[in-house]
């Protein structure tokens, strides 16, 4: 069986167009203060997509009880591929680190090779993807629910996680498509269809992609980034101008993501070591003010680790609680930051999987940052002046540098926004190749959807998240269902590449260039 993609493209366009006049025509009724019987389109999302989203969630975060704590479901099945891809592998997370770093420094750079950035900028599109906010409050809060030892568990699983990133990069270059004009498209809707196929499960590969690509859909709307920036920026400055704030990230990205993945490239490659960098330094700055008492805080996160009353459940719901948020940070399972892996310049796939595993420890190793300096100023026992209650979320880091620089909270209100705005632009390209493969890779299409991204950025600087927050965070998370499957039947193939590829690097069969 083979998928007719002009017929399923022409669906898609008429269905999708259908979308977008309702959509279009409900901003134009509120942006013009002419809401239908006085709703806007706030209001109407809310009603529409609001039920869905709560029944949406029901579903998708089912939980069930392990050791006292309540665990969604969905938290377990990204969880399982970690520990067994990484057994499975051999540690590839551990044995294919030097490898990665010899790749990352351009020891086996190709020029020629297909693709349209480099594996470096490659990495980096796809850290501004994942590293972010996740890192600054949801380390706080596994620390505020699970105690300082659910960070260490954080970090371990992880690590674990790596092997996953591994699988994802692997199959994106071996199964992507490059086009006459150099560009490239890859992912998860392209190794799911052809690698299913190549192992003999047309059909099952078919659905998997279609279906991956269909729920990647509603993530065009960045509601919870383009709010998370704009409130912020509000915290900061005091200035309210929702809808001018919109407007103007709204320009910003267009400006960027015109170009397409090179443009995005070159900004992520700047953007995401500054950001990153100005954070790890200041973290550092406020481990060095209280390094005499490193010692005794790295003792009470790993006491607190293995401790059985580390939270309700002991051990157990310590593991729990920072596996939870480990795997909501490094999006491990998901298969989106494959995509922008996809385009690397490179003729090996298992090295731009080795690249890619990094992505987790890069990820992590801010989220170690933040745990030690909330451990080390004693944050995670700070009340709330005025409620009194222990301080949680993004809170509890913000006060825990506040403690060493009183003027921080600016720095990590734009640290904030930077990291929004990157997550933004690289999603972008994200979306876009779900675009292509759904309407069709034309320069209209290209550009249509390059422009819808950046308009609807701009009501998301005024809506209310919570209207839709739980039925885009439903969709996002069920990405993980067809992408762990597809992988799972791959499994072996990526094995069998790996081996050949660590053997021909161990016997000089690979060439190296004057980098090394």
């Amino acid at each position: 069986m083979e998928l007719n993609v002009p017929k399923m493209q022409k669906w898609m366009r008429l269905i999708w167009s259908a979308i977008g006049v309702v959509l279009v025509g409900w901003f134009l009724f509120d942006f013009f203060g002419k809401s239908f019987e006085g709703r806007t389109i706030d209001d109407v999302l809310g009603e529409t997509l609001g039920p869905v989203g709560t029944w949406m969630a029901d579903k998708v975060f089912f939980q069930v009880s392990l050791a006292g704590v309540d665990v969604e479901v969905i938290v377990l099945w990204m969880l399982a591929p970690m520990i067994f891809l990484t057994v499975y592998y051999g540690f590839v997370n551990f044995r294919g680190f030097i490898p990665s770093l010899n790749v990352l420094k351009g020891r086996f750079e190709d020029p020629s090779a297909p693709g349209e950035v480099s594996q470096v900028q490659a990495l980096t599109t796809a850290l501004s993807g994942t590293v972010g906010l996740g890192n600054i409050a949801g380390v706080a809060i596994a620390i505020a629910i699970g105690g300082p030892g659910a960070a260490f568990w954080m970090f371990a699983i992880s690590i674990a996680a790596m092997a996953v990133k591994f699988s994802e990069c692997t199959l994106a270059v071996k199964y992507r498509e490059v086009h006459a004009d150099g560009t490239v498209s890859g992912g998860p809707m392209y190794y799911l269809r052809h690698g299913l196929k190549n192992r003999g499960f047309a059909k099952l590969g078919i659905f998997l992609a279609v279906a991956y690509a269909v729920l990647t859909l509603p993530s065009i709307l960045q509601i919870v980034q383009v709010n998370q920036a704009h409130s912020m920026f509000r915290a900061a400055t005091g200035v309210d101008q929702g809808l001018w704030f919109g407007i103007v990230l709204a320009v910003l990205t267009g400006v960027v993501i015109i170009g397409g993945i090179k443009q995005i490239a070159k900004v992520t490659v700047r953007l995401v070591p500054l950001m990153a960098g100005i954070y790890l330094i200041a973290g550092l700055i406020v481990i060095g003010v209280n390094i005499t008492i490193l010692p005794e805080a790295i003792l009470i996160i790993i006491k607190s680790a293995f401790a059985p009353t580390a939270v309700e459940g002991g051990i157990i719901g310590a593991i729990i609680v920072g596996m939870r948020r480990a795997v909501y940070s490094t999006e491990a399972g998901l298969g989106t930051s494959s995509i922008a892996h996809a385009a690397a310049k490179t003729r090996e796939p298992v090295s731009e999987g080795l690249v890619g595993l990094m992505e987790p420890f890069i990820d992590t190793l801010v989220g170690l940052i933040t745990a030690l300096i909330i451990v080390i100023t004693g944050a995670y026992l700070f009340t709330d002046p005025v409620s009194g209650e222990v301080l949680g979320d993004i809170q509890m880091t913000s006060a825990a540098f506040e403690s060493v620089f009183f003027w921080f909270p600016w720095v990590l209100a734009l640290a904030a926004i930077m990291f929004a705005f990157s997550t933004i632009i690289s999603w972008s390209y994200y979306i876009e190749k779900v675009w292509t493969f759904l309407f069709g890779d034309t320069r209209r299409s290209v550009v249509s959807f390059r422009v819808f991204f950046s308009v609807m950025l701009i009501p998301g600087a005024v809506m209310q998240t919570e209207h839709v927050v739980d039925f885009i965070d439903s969709v996002f998370f069920l990405l993980a269902i067809p992408n762990i499957l597809g992988i799972y039947f791959m499994a072996p193939e990526i094995r069998a590449d790996m081996k050949d590829y660590f053997a021909r690097l161990k016997a000089g069969k690979i060439a190296t260039t004057k980098k090394a």
